[in-house]
């Protein structure tokens, strides 16, 4: 009986570790779409640090992993706009107050298509996109508008598939 109560034991605390560590340290995400494309690819398997949440050191061109409102699933976009930040898109440029954005994770010749020119964020809103502007290639604020801080869920850091491809994620 002391032996089951003691396997018991161990199984538990290792269900609790594994809770904790996913909740609360970092998870595992399957990229479902093309819309971070060329930077992330379809089946890209990914961890994601859970302490960006908790930290809320947003930067520009940090890739986020968040909670979607409209489709109640998460989406992985790049970071484009801060809190506070006024954000324009004109001639498929992309202007940060009013300064053109070095977007330098972009394929040459991308073009950002948008049927609303200005969008001006609050204290707790981001502005996110997807690398992939072509038409119809990303759903992102551009559709759905700023997201709020609260939603954002984790940084990814690291690829773990496909084995072959670059690992680090954001800088690592």
């Amino acid at each position: 009986m002391k032996k089951y109560y003691h396997d018991f034991k161990v199984i538990l605390f290792a269900f609790l570790l594994a809770l904790f560590l996913r909740f609360f340290v970092f998870n595992v995400v399957i990229v479902n779409q093309t819309s971070m494309y060329p930077t992330l690819h379809p089946k890209d398997v990914i961890l994601s640090s859970s302490f960006y949440k908790f930290k809320k050191e947003y930067k520009r061109g940090d890739i986020i992993v968040f909670k979607s409102k409209d489709e109640n699933k998460l989406l992985v976009k790049r970071i484009i706009g801060l809190p506070k930040d006024k954000i324009e898109i004109i001639d498929g440029s992309v202007y940060v107050n009013g300064n053109r954005l070095n977007e330098y994770y972009l394929v040459d010749g991308s073009y950002t298509y948008s049927d609303k020119e200005i969008f001006s964020l609050s204290e707790d809103e981001l502005f996110v996109l997807g690398d992939n502007r072509t038409l119809n290639g990303s759903y992102d604020s551009r559709n759905f508008g700023p997201i709020k801080t609260d939603t954002v869920v984790s940084k990814p850091f690291f690829r773990i598939f496909p084995l072959n491809s670059k690992k680090f994620i954001n800088g690592g």
